[in-house]
């Protein structure tokens, strides 16, 4: 088995674009396309903060349930993708649980962060809440 070490991956016809061939070797997939670009671990309870990241720069709590996280490196733009999800921590079964973009807010996706929003669904109201244990990634091309 060989051994393959180095600092820098630079594509051949494009610095910045590297295939890599799929399982079945039918497929190919650009590298850089199919990174995870910002992912995050936070505690959203008592007093909110990041426990482990990567291109996560400062963290906001606005309120319950209620979060801004700034990039350190940028998006290209507010086109991306964001998943997130929350710890469940006791309560009615059946109720669903999220981390979303925070819907209505002009900056929830947005070049330089995301604000998000941490709720649950009762089956007949949404409350915000702030669960101790919230996870996020973003996918898409970095500035």
């Amino acid at each position: 088995m060989a051994t393959l070490k180095t600092n820098t991956l630079t594509g051949t016809t494009t610095a910045g674009s590297i295939a890599v061939t799929g399982e079945g070797n039918s497929t190919t997939t650009n590298l850089q396309q199919g990174l995870c670009k910002c992912w995050a671990d936070f505690n959203g309870s008592g007093t909110a903060a990041l426990t482990d990241s990567f291109n996560s720069g400062s963290f906001t709590d606005n309120g319950t349930g209620d979060y801004t996280v700034a990039y350190t490196s940028n998006m290209a733009s507010g086109n991306y993708v964001f998943t997130g999800c929350n710890v469940y921590e006791g309560g009615t079964a059946g109720n669903i649980f999220t981390l979303t973009p925070k819907y209505g807010s002009a900056d929830n996706r947005g070049a330089s962060s995301v604000r998000m929003a941490s709720a649950y669904d009762t089956q007949s109201n949404i409350a915000l809440y702030d669960y101790e244990q919230q996870q996020f990634q973003v996918v898409g091309d970095l500035a």
